[in-house]
């Protein structure tokens, strides 16, 4: 059960369930986002129309347009309960918050037992100051030990709210048991008593809270920013530090190591209930995505950012979600409302660059990225964005130019710049520069420690192709990709790799072996049943080569393969041996895994 159900009434799962209908990433496919605005939407004539219109755009998680059919839908029958229901879940996910509280109003009037409409109340209450009208709430919408952690996190911050600081750490001091628990008790506890102004008490939480998780971002830049302003400048700098090691160079780390080498105590976080109850519900929303529960996590972002709107760390994880969602357009406008002063304000607006692009908005990402780099000359991840873009549209030399820019940036590389070197190293090798783009390639090997499994099979299954493809080094290059395959062995496209290495060199059973599996774990990809069609017509299947490649035919190849897949079909297997060995670079979703 996911932590939004534990705060739920069953009507509003349902809802929910049909208007997220789909996994994040499941509507994903190749090419741009069609361009939508709300003003280009006509409601339907009848209930039932704009009830199927509200169905069919959330399972396309389009939510912005679910809400407008579905304030339509309540205008044709404003007395039923799961017709209001589905809106309010549409309205709090589309961030149309009066809507959403407007509905929430009616449906507890109906149903008080509607756990996420008691909690959205509750929320409004805090944003209000109403601490007792919150409490009430939050009271009503938990039932049970599943509902506690959220009702009890909240009430706690209301309890603060009400100059009330022990009532508070006494409600707190209901969660026990679960590890998780006990963090997000200490966690909050401390910043509790830290806005309370009892600092000793507040240390020893926040301290216990750290001890037990040192890898979350958001407990390690509010830990070190204690310690910084009760003058442990050391400890605030060891504790960026310890972090920095294990992610480097994040801007909020960054800028708090800048401020404590600067003498300068980065000022507190959380100091009212607004933003301690929004912290709460970022904090859930953060366990929910991690879990892939993105559509709960949805919500509570869009009521975290509703009682803070400055909380930077909200509005880039609800950016994020509604890009894999494939609603950049809405991501845009989430990350627009970044604050300028936060450490983040620069990554959100590549954020906003790369959603534009998405949207098949081509000249304006680019000109928005250029912008950027013009004010900020040193902005590595702005010069990455922009030449990932240029690469993604195969102007290969314009990407190389732009990723030189980017490492010409860095005064020395290390694991987090592997990317830079591997996607140089693409571009180089596409534009016909094979001796840079090697030493490009082999310099990302350099920069990956062995356990990093997926990036190292990337970037071995680049290098160990290219080599291939080049009669290079072959005995080195089969390595490679054996070692690619071992890191990823669910991963079609790189075992497709080994198996066209295999081809070229001749080895036709090995070839069919590897690629075989590789169909199995790729069925519908035009690629792969290409080239098997080839090593059947190699190895005397001339049937099966010409059902694979009638497959191949099937499943949308590139239009420039389909001709050569045609051909095939018609006349055999010409020599060169396949149209796509003759250039095995051109596929690069294939080369570098996808």
């Amino acid at each position: 059960m996911t932590f939004l159900n534990k705060v739920r009434g069953p009507g509003a799962a349902a809802a929910l369930a049909l208007l997220l209908a789909l996994p994040v990433g499941a509507a994903a496919a190749q090419g741009a986002t069609p361009v939508r605005t709300t003003d280009q939407l006509e409601p339907a004539e009848s209930l039932e129309g704009n009830y199927l219109a509200a169905i069919v755009a959330g399972a396309g998680r389009d939510l912005g347009a679910a809400s407008i059919y579905l304030r339509e839908a309540i205008k044709g029958d404003p007395q039923n309960n799961d017709l209001l229901e589905r809106a309010f879940v549409a309205f709090l996910a589309d961030g149309a918050m009066p809507d959403a509280f407007r509905a929430a109003d009616k449906l507890i009037q109906r149903d008080p037992s509607n756990g996420l409409a008691q909690l959205a109340i509750g929320i409004r209450a805090i944003k209000q100051k109403s601490y007792q009208t919150a409490r009430n709430h939050l009271q009503r919408g938990g039932r049970g030990r599943a509902a506690d952690i959220t009702a009890t996190l909240l009430s706690a911050w209301s309890y603060l709210g009400s100059g009330q600081s022990t009532r508070a750490i006494e409600t707190l001091e209901r969660l026990k048991g679960e590890t998780s628990y006990n963090l997000f008790r200490d966690y909050h506890a401390g910043l509790i008593l830290d806005a309370a102004g009892r600092k000793a008490d507040a240390e020893k939480r926040l301290k216990s809270a750290y001890d037990a998780e040192k890898t979350t971002l958001r407990l390690v830049d509010l830990w070190a920013r204690f310690q910084a302003r009760s003058g442990d400048l050391d400890g605030a700098l060891k504790t960026y530090g310890h972090f920095d090691r294990l992610l480097p160079n994040h801007p909020i780390i960054r800028d708090g190591m800048t401020r404590i080498a600067a003498k300068e105590a980065p000022a507190r976080q959380i100091s009212t209930a607004q933003q301690g109850a929004a912290e709460v519900l970022y904090g859930l929303a953060s366990a929910g995505n991690r879990q892939g529960d993105e559509a709960a996590a949805l919500l509570y972002l869009r009521l975290a950012i509703y009682l803070d709107p400055s909380h930077d760390l909200a509005i880039l994880t609800l950016g994020d979600i509604l890009e894999r969602a494939r609603q950049p357009e809405d991501a845009v406008a989430v990350y627009d409302k970044m604050p300028a002063s936060s450490p983040l304000r620069p990554n959100a607006e590549i954020q906003a660059g790369l959603a534009l692009e998405n949207l098949g908005r081509s000249e304006e990402a680019v000109k928005h990225l250029q912008k950027l780099i013009a004010e900020r000359p040193d902005d590595v991840d702005a010069l990455s964005a922009l030449g990932n873009i240029y690469r993604s549209r195969k102007l290969f030399a314009d990407a190389a130019d732009t990723y030189d820019k980017a490492i010409s940036k860095i005064a020395s590389p290390g694991r987090a710049n592997w990317d830079l070197f591997y996607f140089r190293g693409i571009a180089r090798e596409r534009t016909k520069r094979w001796p840079e783009a090697e030493a490009d390639l082999r310099k990302a090997l350099e920069l990956l420690p062995e356990p990093l499994g997926r990036e190292r099979a990337l970037v071995l299954n680049y290098l160990g192709y290219s080599l291939v493809d080049q009669h290079l080094k072959l005995d080195e290059a089969l390595d490679m990709l054996r070692r690619a395959v071992e890191l990823r062995p669910r991963d079609g496209y790189i075992t497709d790799s080994l198996g066209w290495a295999f081809y070229r060199l001749g080895r036709y059973d090995d070839a069919a072996r590897e690629l075989e599996r590789a169909m199995e774990l790729r069925p519908s990809d035009p690629v792969i049943n290409d080239h098997l069609g080839d090593v059947y017509w190699k190895t005397g299947r001339q049937l099966e080569a010409k059902f694979q490649w009638n497959h191949a035919r099937d499943l949308s190849p590139e239009p420039e393969d389909l001709a050569k897949i045609q051909r095939k079909i018609e006349r055999g297997l010409d020599e060169p041996p396949s149209a796509n060995a003759a250039e095995p670079g051109k596929d690069e979703s294939k080369k570098d895994g996808g």
